[in-house]
């Protein structure tokens, strides 16, 4: 067994919360310079050596690279030999949360209650996400989610016989009906399988995997590849101005389900990939 005090999570969380909206990561930048050779719209291609412009500024100079700081969604993936003491898990996490949107001048964007929108002026709560895995060690993994992308998500659930091909027109209409509002160049993520609630979660997941990086099973990985070319030859284009390249990557993730359904989803991520991750 292995004994963490909660508190040692602030100040990990508060770094990571600044990190993830200040520094887009190698994997990232690099996809978007691939891209940039590929466009063949000189708009496009000049939208997105601005985006590449703007990620290394922003590291620079230490600001977020977004003005849309998101809500702050949070994986812990905790050792089943951790024991934890002092105060609650979440509120914790939270102060993590809260001291990283408040020391990374970023901005607020949560709001306390749906209906009454009343600003909660700390970014706070977060949206926090719990798995047990084998071990003594924490994995943490922190993603700000702007509106822009987020916004665009969709949840269906399909029926069996729609299979395959049904999920490749959902996600593609998905991507045409967002336009440039998610601000491409894209990162597609597809969840389908196990129920409503667990294909959007599925497809929030496939966000986290480096751009790419195929589905270890060959059909899905296949299907990936078949998405990523249908969405760009949609000529919506870097920032929707119209060009090849309106995804970077198309990730899926599956689970099991009832023999009677077929849920996916599709959560957009926009082309500040943002995320930071560390292992307590």
């Amino acid at each position: 067994m292995r004994v963490i005090n909660t508190v040692e999570l602030v100040p990990l969380i508060r770094k990571l919360t600044m990190k993830a909206c200040i520094e887009l990561d190698d994997n990232l930048i690099g996809a978007l310079e691939e891209s940039e050779k590929r466009e063949e719209s000189p708009l496009g291609k000049e939208i997105i050596g601005t985006l590449v412009e703007n990620a290394r500024a922003a590291k620079d100079e230490g600001l977020a690279c977004c003005q849309d700081t998101g809500i702050l969604v949070v994986y812990l993936s905790i050792g089943q030999e951790v024991v934890w003491q002092g105060n609650p898990l979440e509120e914790m996490v939270n102060e993590g949360v809260r001291q990283g949107y408040r020391d990374g001048y970023l901005r607020n964007s949560v709001v306390l209650d749906p209906f009454l929108r009343e600003n909660s002026g700390d970014n706070t709560p977060c949206v926090l996400h719990t798995d047990i895995i084998p071990g003594d060690r924490v994995k943490i993994l922190v993603m700000p989610k702007g509106a822009g992308s987020e916004n665009m998500g969709r949840v269906q659930v399909l029926t069996p016989a729609q299979g395959k091909a049904g999920v490749k027109d959902f996600v593609v209409e998905t991507v045409e009906k967002a336009g440039g509002k998610a601000c491409p160049p894209l990162i597609v993520g597809v969840g389908v399988g196990g129920t409503m609630e667990k294909s959007a979660f599925l497809a929030k997941e496939a966000l986290k995997r480096p751009i790419g990086e195929r589905h270890r099973e060959k059909h899905i990985a296949e299907l990936e590849d078949e998405l990523l070319e249908e969405i760009n030859r949609l000529g919506i284009g870097p920032l929707g101005v119209g060009g090849r390249i309106t995804a970077l990557d198309v990730h899926i993730e599956v689970y099991p389900c009832h023999i009677a359904s077929l849920p996916v989803a599709v959560n957009l991520q926009c082309h500040a990939n943002r995320h930071a991750e560390a292992v307590l």
